[in-house]
């Protein structure tokens, strides 16, 4: 009986933190160049240096990469104003095309028609004096439309779709009218700036892409675009 006690008692002796003895009897192996007191070891140092030179070596690929694909985002286009013709060249009631560039750069490719002609009084929200620059671009596809005199519509040759007097859609699938161009007369010239886009009511929102509807809770689907100045 006191072999066994002695025993017991020799068991139960806990370690003092120098690794010579645990509480079942066994010593403690510590890690080479262990000290009483030490936070850190060399094993979890080189660690933690190794995945800080990961992030870095990750950061220094992924942002610049970031920095590529958004940064265009962020670089608001340059407004222009280009002459199209003298007042005295356009009429309340009939369009007259004229060619102007969207795209500078790229030569014919960055050109497109424009179809203008004088405000009317006669037509909701329009007055003599200013001048309505209609693009040419299809609401539905971004197909060119075209000016039919005969009918006083633009019509979309490739879907079908129709337009009234004033853009405005008239039939076909396209989701909203025509986009117009700003306008102004300076130096004795009609000039037409940036584009913009409007809704059935013909209310001006900054460009938006073919197919994207402006009337409703459809606006906030395509927001704004950073880069696009407003109208």
């Amino acid at each position: 009986m006191a072999n066994q006690a002695n025993r017991t008692a020799q068991g139960s002796v806990t370690g003092s933190g120098d690794g010579t003895a645990t509480g079942d009897g066994a010593r403690t192996i510590k890690p080479p160049g262990f000290f009483e007191g030490e936070s850190m070891t060399r094993r979890r140092l080189f660690t933690g240096g190794a995945m800080a030179l990961g992030g870095i070596a990750t950061a220094a690929i992924a942002l610049p990469a970031i920095g590529f694909l958004i940064g265009p985002i962020f670089d608001e286009e340059k407004v222009t104003f280009q002459d199209v013709g003298a007042p005295t060249d356009f009429v309340p009631n009939n369009y007259v095309p004229r060619t102007v560039t969207v795209s500078s750069g790229v030569g014919e490719a960055g050109k497109t028609t424009v179809y203008l002609r004088e405000g009317n009084p006669q037509l909701p929200g329009e007055r003599r004096g200013e001048y309505i620059a209609i693009s040419t671009r299809c609401a539905h596809l971004g197909c060119p439309v075209r000016w039919i005199d005969a009918s006083d519509r633009f019509v979309c040759p490739c879907h079908g779709g129709v337009y009234d007097f004033q853009g405005k859609v008239a039939g076909g699938p396209p989701v909203r009218p025509l986009d117009r161009f700003v306008t102004r007369v300076q130096n004795g010239q009609v000039q037409i700036g940036q584009r913009y886009s409007v809704n059935s009511q013909l209310k001006r929102y900054s460009p938006r892409d073919p197919g994207e509807k402006l009337d409703g809770l459809w606006q906030y689907l395509w927001p704004k675009r950073p880069s696009v100045p407003s109208p």
